[in-house]
């Protein structure tokens, strides 16, 4: 069995990271999608998951859990380049730049959740999303002129650090962040990526809802138009 289980594509970032990646390396694996925030969402995680959470590979008698250890399996399955760059010193600082996503934004997380399909109003401007949203397009800038000059990704050609980063890019056309002409030219490579593309048409398509308010978070179906 090999299989790749991933929560909503609208709405989950950390899934649809590994995703991304194992769709650019052809990694042959079925998808199954468990809708979050639903009453049986963990009792369905628990059953396959150590820790009950999405994304999770499930690779013959092996599991896999945590978007980055997956990433890290599928770069050791693929091609060498297809997931990490191949020189060196670009390898270690793309490494670097998805550990700091990996990581770090907290207040571009909590204030912006990934919501693909939509557009929100920008939210107040506070000193520390303020800070995140310079970080990020620091961070792009900077990687994209001492390493993306070969192609429009952030290290030229496309690598996981694009994956890791792509909801990000979501989250500032979603909620309307914004971006210098450089980090706005990297967003926009990435929003028009063929991988992403057909992800988007996906979560577009999902019949589920997910909705943050005071109480937390509250999930639903989509009803269709009368």
């Amino acid at each position: 069995m090999k299989q790749l289980v991933l929560g909503n594509l609208n709405y989950s970032s950390w899934s649809i990271r590994p995703l991304l990646v194992a769709r650019h390396v052809g990694l042959p694996v079925e998808e199954i999608i468990v809708p979050l925030d639903f009453p049986d969402t963990s009792a369905r995680l628990k059953e396959i998951s150590p820790t009950a959470k999405v994304p999770l590979l499930i690779w013959d008698g092996l599991t896999v859990w945590e978007s980055l250890a997956i990433t890290e399996w599928i770069a050791e399955w693929a091609r060498p380049g297809q997931v990490w760059p191949r020189e060196a010193a670009a390898r270690a600082v793309a490494r670097a730049a998805v550990s700091e996503m990996h990581a770090g934004f907290q207040a571009l997380r909590s204030l912006c959740p990934m919501d693909i399909r939509a557009r929100h109003a920008r939210p107040d401007m506070t000193p520390a999303l303020a800070a995140d949203v310079a970080r990020v397009d620091a961070l792009w800038c900077d990687l994209r002129s001492r390493f993306g000059q070969d192609g429009p990704f952030l290290f030229g050609e496309w690598s996981a650090a694009d994956a890791f980063y792509a909801p990000v890019v979501t989250r500032f056309r979603t909620y309307d962040l914004p971006l210098g002409p450089t980090a706005q030219a990297y967003a926009d490579a990435v929003l028009h990526d063929p991988k992403f593309l057909v992800l988007e048409d996906q979560a577009r398509a999902e019949p589920w809802w997910i909705a943050y308010g005071p109480e937390g978070r509250s999930s639903g179906y989509v009803k269709p138009e009368a």
